[in-house]
């Protein structure tokens, strides 16, 4: 009897782990992103560098396999991607896909926005204080947006609101309504497009921030930008998770994204300032460019000209039932109050060159 015993312990030690006060690794939480801009941006640069501190302050647990250039999903597509769960973290332009966001359309009408860091913490304000319902079938981690557009054109110059007409320009949501709007005809293409739309003849020009003068590299087949900063829209960039992978992460994980997202917020805001400034440079490097400014009384009428865009906007949008007339109070209150805080140019600069630059990948 005694030796039974005996066996019958030992093999219930066998059965139950001998250190049951130790808790189980937890499993790892392996994710994907998806961004449409190309690896050497910056904006792709922030958007690598984002999963690597996620991995680091997760310790590991979290693993997220990072897709540039739309690797998953095109630009267009990238936020119904991330809604379905074919990527589980998406980056793209809530303008790719007009008519799906009313409420945030408003972001990107022109509000005076002096640059993309204004425009960047406006739309992260915009988005807070309204929730509006149309994002709810995501997770927002958080939004950024570029400076006031502008013109370019590969062989017509544009000094006047005449010379528009005839145009044919590459652009997306606010953008294409302010094409229309000063007398072009809008190409809708999402901006991985544009360097061969225009290189091929299709398109005249496109109507865009300075940014893709280097981020794109379209100073190579761009002569002429008409900085019309009077009707400069920005477009409201997204950057979301799929709803139930959200739901499924512990609070802990969830508080790390939450942290790093908001982080984020002002590391993309600086980068828009500083290509802002970069696309210029960039650009007037190369022979026969040419950077043109509107005279004030020409700038006058093409606000005119573009105030329709707004007009259009209020109306059909309030018809709806939303409240556009508190969006338009809140958006012209945030501007004022990011233009009076917004950092410098040359602290923007510095800071994306000593952070970022040392990080693009070479070749």
């Amino acid at each position: 009897m005694y030796k039974s015993l005996l066996v019958l312990l030992a093999l219930a030690l066998l059965v139950v782990p001998l250190s049951t006060g130790c808790p189980a690794t937890p499993e790892k939480i392996e994710l994907t992103y998806n961004n449409f801009f190309p690896p050497t941006h910056y904006h792709s640069i922030l958007a690598e560098e984002f999963c690597k501190e996620i991995e680091q302050r997760t310790n590991g647990r979290v693993e997220i396999t990072y897709y540039a250039a739309g690797g998953l999903a095109p630009a267009a597509e990238t936020y119904d991607a991330v809604v379905s769960g074919i990527c589980d973290i998406g980056m793209s332009c809530l303008a790719y896909t007009m008519g799906r966001f009313p409420a945030s359309e408003l972001v990107d009408i022109p509000h005076g926005y002096p640059n993309g860091w204004v425009a960047t913490e406006v739309a992260n304000d915009f988005y807070n204080n309204f929730k509006p319902t149309e994002l709810t079938d995501t997770h927002v981690l958080y939004f950024h947006a570029h400076g006031p557009g502008v013109i370019l054109t590969t062989n017509k110059p544009v000094r006047v609101l005449e010379d528009l007409q005839g145009l044919v320009l590459r652009s997306t949501g606010v953008g294409a309504a302010i094409a229309e709007a000063l007398g072009a005809t809008g190409y809708a293409a999402a901006q991985g497009e544009a360097y061969e739309l225009m290189q091929k003849g299709t398109i005249d020009g496109s109507v865009t921030p300075p940014e893709v003068l280097k981020g794109w590299n379209q100073a190579e087949v761009v002569k002429y930008v008409t900085n019309c900063y009077g009707v400069g829209y920005t477009t409201d960039m997204f950057v979301v998770m799929n709803l139930d992978k959200w739901n499924s992460l512990p609070s802990d994980i969830k508080k790390v994204f939450t942290e790093v997202s908001q982080e984020w917020i002002e590391k993309h805001a600086k980068v828009w300032v500083y290509y802002d400034k970069a696309g210029k440079d960039y650009f007037l490097t190369f022979d026969g460019r040419e950077w043109i400014e509107l005279s004030p009384d020409e700038m006058a009428r093409w606000i005119d000209a573009a105030s329709s865009v707004k007009d259009n906007y209020m109306t059909d949008k309030g018809a709806m039932g939303l409240p556009v007339d508190n969006y338009e109070s809140y958006l012209n209150e945030q501007v004022a109050y990011w233009s009076a805080r917004a950092p410098s140019e040359a602290e923007c600069v510095s800071w994306v060159e000593t952070e970022l630059a040392p990080l693009v990948p070479s070749g």
